[in-house]
């Protein structure tokens, strides 16, 4: 009985993903990925659950070799107009997201972000805007609760984003796993 219950709940869940994912612009997401790849350095900013994403995003883009941090680490240092701002929000009406968008468009850094939301303040304020969106909302109560359509999504978006920016720059798993942390 339960694992029909699992079973339900995951092929909703992955089908929602899916549809979210199948509906990200091309374009955009192009951008995206020329900007991360032109970046001085990339900063990935997310509260809750979307920073726990955003921070896995950012352990892969250290295995490519790429300049991040994570804004809010005490080690973070000041955004420059060079720089790229990753912010990731489903409702993108968090203030402290929408608070740090403005703040680094101000200096002149490219603001990605992504979001359930594209007409959110978050949207507005981001020069390139990845959505996530879901739909069916009675199910979705019921199998996905909050944000996790979105917040998985974001996951394999960002992982999908990895594997484009592996070919692109000739690395493969062996590279990535040459810069893999080993503290333990």
């Amino acid at each position: 009985m339960e694992g029909d219950a699992v079973q339900t709940s995951a092929r909703f869940i992955l089908g929602e993903m899916e549809a979210a994912l199948g509906a990200i612009n091309a374009d955009a997401l192009e951008e995206a990925v020329r900007a991360i790849l032109s970046a001085g350095t990339v900063f990935i900013y997310g509260v809750g659950r979307s920073g726990l994403i955003g921070q896995a995003f950012a352990v892969r883009l250290v295995q490519l070799g790429i300049d991040v941090h994570f804004v809010g680490d005490m080690t973070t240092p000041i955004v420059s107009s060079e720089d790229v701002v990753i912010i990731v929000s489903n409702t993108g009406e968090t203030m402290s997201a929408v608070q740090t968008a403005n703040i680094v468009r101000r200096v002149g850094a490219t603001v990605i972000s992504i979001t359930g939301n594209p007409n959110s303040k978050l949207g507005h304020a981001s020069n390139i805007v990845l959505e996530l969106s879901s739909s069916r909302d009675e199910q979705r109560k019921k199998y996905a609760p909050l944000g996790t359509i979105f917040e998985g999504a974001a996951l394999v978006l960002f992982d999908s984003i990895v594997s484009i920016i592996m070919e692109r720059t000739g690395q493969n798993e062996a590279s990535l796993r040459r810069r893999h942390a080993i503290w333990v």
